[in-house]
């Protein structure tokens, strides 16, 4: 185990001759290991006195240390901010820079009283390291100091020694897959543009966008910045499009260099609250933490409401807003009147989500076009009588909060591939049209029909014109 000094010194070599600041790399690296053993009881005095501020009172040096960790939470599990220019840039220095980060995990084990939570947040930063540097057949897998070509970059050394001699069993360690690059912009907000429908949406998310670019371009010319929360509410009936619009905007805010993953993971109220108190906020901040880098998209959040282990997911759900606001964004989802029951529980949810985007239902055309478009991505057609027959069902159907929309779509053109099926079924040579044709009749319902046909499973579109919404 490295003394933590040492490493910081070994990083600052690396970045001098990869071209970067110094003092930078020394800033980023004290900040990895504040964030790798902040929960280790008397991490913080150890930390300040090898980070070389010995004469700083209590008050101070606390402050300094979890000030500290706060930034480097996020490098846990991404690479660190000058590890990643590095690897932009193709630099022959990245490999190098990683391995001396892995090393700088393995000195944060040091700080204060080893722990197992310690030893397990270094294990996974250095792998999320060493995972960034790209790999080719020609190249060998990048290696800690000292290990020999070809052995596990992840399970050798440093945090992954200190976990053997605390519970005598080696850790098996699989490195973080490099991240594929961010989508282009443009592209993202075309393929927003390709949806069915949602023009208020899309022009929200427009204006949300022009909002942050701009709001990086008055930073980047020494402006003060405004106060502008990026996370938002999207209110809605079922099957309008929201979950489809949040993978978007964590891809959108990833090009923007608002996020360094732009993941979306999606959960409801059981993945956030556990059966006990106390046992919640452990459980929430989990999932927090896979979706660092990324959007946490929380479907009918209000669910959240009218109990204290709901209280205390939310709760925990703010705290971790702040904790990572430079790398998290929440989406929460739902009716409109619950979620504004929701947000205004907690002063905390009111003063972060000062967005609200209002997904509408879609009308009779948009449903046939998004019908359409399944069937095409199927390779099926419909007949005009099929299309006929499908808008006097769609005139026929109430509308209010059951009503699926793309959902009642997408169940109408599977229902009516069962029965194009059964209809075709004594058909002993059909022609490619036969298989092809939806006709009036798949859209009828038969007495001697069988039962519903299973979900057909289609593969996704680069450009989702017609996904089905959600």
């Amino acid at each position: 185990m490295s003394d933590l000094a040492s490493a910081v010194a070994a990083l600052e070599s690396v970045a001098s001759d990869a071209g970067l600041p110094t003092d930078q790399a020394r800033a980023e690296a004290l900040a990895f290991a504040a964030a790798i053993a902040e929960s280790a009881p008397r991490a913080a005095a150890d930390w300040v006195h090898r980070a070389g501020m010995p004469d700083a009172s209590l008050d101070a040096a606390n402050r300094a240390f979890f000030d500290a960790a706060t930034l480097g939470r996020r490098w846990r599990q991404a690479p660190t901010a000058l590890l990643s220019r590095l690897v932009a840039e193709g630099s022959s220095q990245a490999p190098a820079y990683a391995a001396a980060l892995t090393e700088v995990a393995s000195a944060a084990c040091s700080l204060g009283e080893l722990t197992m939570r310690v030893t397990g947040n270094a294990a996974v930063a250095a792998a999320a390291q060493l995972g960034a540097i790209p790999r080719t057949p020609e190249q060998p897998t990048p290696t800690r100091p000292g290990l020999p070509p070809g052995a596990d970059p992840a399970g050798a050394t440093g945090a992954d020694a200190a976990l053997t001699q605390t519970t005598g069993q080696a850790p098996a360690q699989t490195p973080a897959p490099a991240l594929p690059p961010a989508r282009p912009l443009a592209e993202l907000l075309a393929e927003l543009d390709a949806l069915v429908g949602l023009a208020r949406v899309k022009r929200e998310i427009h204006r949300q966008v022009a909002l942050l670019s701009v709001e990086q371009k008055r930073t980047a010319a020494g402006l003060k910045p405004a106060t502008i929360t990026r996370h938002l509410v999207f209110v809605g009936n079922p099957g309008t499009g929201k979950t489809t619009v949040a993978r978007m905007v964590a891809g959108i805010y990833r090009a923007l260099g608002l996020l360094s993953t732009g993941q979306l993971v999606e959960v409801d109220r059981s993945e956030l609250v556990a059966g006990y108190l106390g046992q919640t906020a452990m459980k929430t901040a989990e999932v927090c933490a896979k979706a660092a880098g990324g959007v946490l998209f929380i479907d009918e959040a209000y669910g959240l409401t009218g109990d204290q282990y709901g209280e205390e997911a939310v709760n925990t759900l703010v705290k971790e807003m702040e904790d990572r606001r430079d790398d998290l964004v929440l989406i929460v989802a739902g009716y409109p009147v619950p979620m504004a029951a929701f947000i205004a529980q907690n002063p905390g949810l009111a003063s972060r989500f000062t967005t609200v985007i209002e997904f509408e239902d879609y009308t009779d055309d948009e449903l046939v076009e998004i019908l359409e478009g399944l069937a095409a991505k199927s390779d099926f057609v419909l007949a005009e009588a099929a299309l006929t027959r499908v808008r006097e069902i769609l005139a026929a159907t109430p509308r209010g909060q059951s009503f699926g929309n793309g959902r009642f779509v997408r169940t109408l053109f599977e229902q009516a591939v069962g029965r194009h099926a059964w209809r075709l079924r004594d058909v002993a040579e059909p022609t490619r049209e036969q298989l092809c044709e939806l006709v009036m009749a798949d859209f009828d319902d038969h007495e001697d029909e069988p039962p519903p046909a299973p979900e057909i499973v289609s593969e996704p579109e680069p450009v989702p014109s017609a996904e089905e919404p959600r």
